[in-house]
């Protein structure tokens, strides 16, 4: 299996090189080399201790925003005003506790010190945002990503409470389709991810769907200027 050592230069070789996922090692997190990565359906992924490893899997796990599938019980607790779901209001919060979250089968965290402030300075310059979900005052849950053109490539969710994590993905999917971004990439397979709509779809089909989604402008910024309207409150708790 060929991988790739980086240097100095902007560049990645093809993601169609990357027979098991693993493209290349090295470079750096700089903000102008992310964006090249993520562009080019790339994305970091490694352990403290290792060199930085890019990745490009195959095949890659996609959510159409139109295809989002949200449970009845889901609907029942967004309908609720349960949380109260902003953007960009707490990326630095929302990216600590997705390195701090314990996972099931995992040892530590593969958001390094090095990766936390690679996406906070993305989020400066207005290309990483978050969404995160609250009770009363308090960061309930939330996730953060990239968006580029018209894709939000997610890079980490965290819950402190009972469907927190899932209500502040679904109001921001419903929110990128409404902008009129619409592929929300979720890079590897998982349970969860399934049961909202994403689908494996091969990398080629990916790289073509992420070649015309990126011909639409980026909206670039602090996401939070367009408040998220109140979720409609049933009445006495009733769907």
């Amino acid at each position: 299996m060929p991988v790739f050592r980086l240097d100095e230069r902007l560049i990645f070789p093809s993601p169609d090189l990357a027979e098991d996922g693993l493209l290349a090692v090295g470079g750096d997190l700089s903000p102008d080399r992310l964006l090249l990565a993520y562009a080019m359906g790339v994305f970091p992924w490694y352990d403290e201790g290792q060199p930085i490893l890019w990745h490009s899997p195959d095949p890659r796990l996609v959510l159409r925003a139109g295809e989002l599938h949200v449970s009845r019980s889901l609907e029942r607790t967004l309908r609720r005003g349960s949380f109260r779901v902003t953007f960009d209001k707490s990326f630095g919060p929302v990216v600590d506790a997705c390195a701090a979250a314990s996972r099931p089968g995992q040892h530590g965290t593969w958001i390094t010190g090095e990766m936390r402030r690679a996406y906070k300075r993305l989020h400066r310059l207005g290309y990483a945002h978050s969404a995160e979900a609250w009770q009363g005052n308090q960061l309930a849950g939330g996730l953060y990503g990239v968006s580029l053109g018209g894709v939000f490539f997610g890079e980490s969710m965290f819950a402190r409470a009972p469907d927190a994590s899932k209500a502040a993905f679904v109001t921001l999917v419903r929110r990128l389709q409404s902008w009129g971004i619409t592929l929300v990439d979720c890079q590897v397979a998982t349970e969860h991810l399934a049961r909202f709509g994403a689908r494996e779809w091969p990398r080629e089909r990916f790289l073509a769907a992420l070649g015309e989604a990126l011909e639409l402008p980026t909206r670039r910024g602090n996401w939070d200027a367009e408040p998220v309207p109140e979720p409609r409150r049933s009445p006495l708790g009733s769907p």
